[in-house]
């Protein structure tokens, strides 16, 4: 990104494409599901009008090619243009016989975590801690929690090592996925092992950073965290379908999930997910507000400026060197162009989240210049690719739309 600090920041975003975007998509108002910007009460998430020209069709020819090259099951997908509708549409099947429908849920994962790192801003604006205090004042049993602080663990920078890396722990949920984990069993996986780097010195992703956030954010504010997150963020921004659960369960409608490949194909919709992140924030939600907070989370609507600008870039960039102890695949360079925030991942001139497990991906992106959000989410046929399919068709979208914006890899 050419400048990240002050090119992003949406009160000097220029909505240059609006008009002709719109026109071209003929898009329909609000009906399927964007709140308005000030949070207000949001309609039933359904698909647009078949599109019969502009954007909007171009935008379904992406999904339905990507569809059948990549053998998805399902493509759900919502576009928006400065919070209004380009197109949303449900492409494939949920279940055999069972057409995918936009205001199915699905499990969303580390879009969670960016709820995570907004929530944790949301406290340094109110001026109740700083992002450089050290973690220890509220976690005085972590090992090296003098040294880490609040933006180390935001920013995925402390050195604890991944525990989702773990051979131990990646046997342990391949032979039993229904496993209930606790907090403590996932960070324990971490935080007894050696450090890969003195903290705030290299960039690594751990899960266990964003675990103990959680617990963190918790002891800070004395409120458990999937009410925190509630009231600080999924309320504030009308995001009535996503929410917690400390069980395996989905509310209905539920895009069912499947994991494995050819001889190996099974439904893992219900498989456990208490492993992916801190308690309280492992969640489920439905396409249209995913869009929404790809929009909300990426122009920093619940944040003051200064912090918008830490969210973007709280100090990772030019982190990210490898060593003997981290090598390239886990110490991954932040560069201007390409580096993690708090708690989402700067992609050129784009706002990013893309989860993957359990047969699920999803993606979200957002470009401030243009106010452009793009949301999609995918389950697997049993041919299809065990990456990022979801964000693979955000990518195809972004450079369809906003050829001069592109959205690169990370790593």
């Amino acid at each position: 990104m050419r400048s990240v600090r002050t090119a992003a920041l949406p009160r000097l975003a220029a909505v240059t494409a609006l008009t002709a975007l719109v026109a071209l998509g003929s898009p329909l108002p609000t009906a399927a599901g964007t709140p308005a910007a000030d949070g207000g009460h949001r309609t039933h998430c359904v698909s647009s009008r078949p599109p019969q020209r502009g954007s909007a069709l171009e935008v379904l020819r992406i999904a339905e090619a990507a569809k059948k090259e990549l053998d998805l099951k399902s493509v759900i997908l919502r576009v928006t243009l400065d919070g209004r509708e380009v197109v949303t549409s449900a492409l494939g099947e949920s279940m055999t016989d069972v057409p995918a429908r936009a205001d199915m849920h699905f499990r969303n994962g580390n879009i969670a975590i960016s709820y995570l790192g907004t929530a944790l801003l949301k406290l340094v604006d109110e001026g109740r801690v700083s992002l450089d205090d050290p973690v220890g004042q509220w976690l005085p049993d972590l090992p090296h929690g003098d040294k880490i602080t609040l933006r180390m663990l935001g920013a995925s920078a402390t050195g604890l090592i991944d525990y989702v890396k773990d051979p131990a722990f990646q046997a342990a949920v391949g032979a039993d996925p229904f496993r209930q984990w606790t907090a403590d069993e996932l960070t324990s996986i971490s935080t007894t092992k050696p450090l890969l780097y003195r903290p705030g010195t290299n960039w690594s992703y751990s899960h266990a950073n964003f675990v103990l956030l959680g617990e963190a954010l918790e002891k800070i504010t004395g409120t458990r965290l999937d009410h925190l997150l509630h009231h600080e963020v999924l309320g504030p921004l009308g995001l009535t379908e996503t929410s917690n659960s400390f069980t395996p369960d989905i509310p209905t409608p539920v895009l069912h999930a499947f994991s494995g490949g050819p001889g190996d194909y099974q439904e893992s919709t219900f498989w456990n997910p208490s492993w992916t992140t801190a308690p309280g924030a492992v969640e489920t939600t439905d396409i249209c507000d995913l869009a929404r907070s790809a929009s909300a989370i990426g122009s920093g609507e619940l944040l003051s400026e200064p912090s918008y600008r830490e969210l973007l870039n709280p100090g990772t960039v030019g982190l990210g060197t490898p060593t003997k102890k981290c090598p390239a695949t886990l110490c991954i360079p932040q560069t201007e162009a390409t580096h993690y925030g708090m708690g989402v991942l700067v992609l050129g001139d784009w706002i990013s989240q893309h989860p993957l497990f359990f047969g699920y991906s999803a993606s979200m992106a957002y470009l401030p210049s243009k106010r452009l959000s793009i949301a999609v989410s995918t389950t697997n046929g049993p041919t299809a690719p065990a990456t990022h399919n979801a964000h693979t068709i955000v990518q195809r979208i972004a450079k369809a739309l906003e050829p001069g914006h592109p959205i690169p890899d990370f790593g």
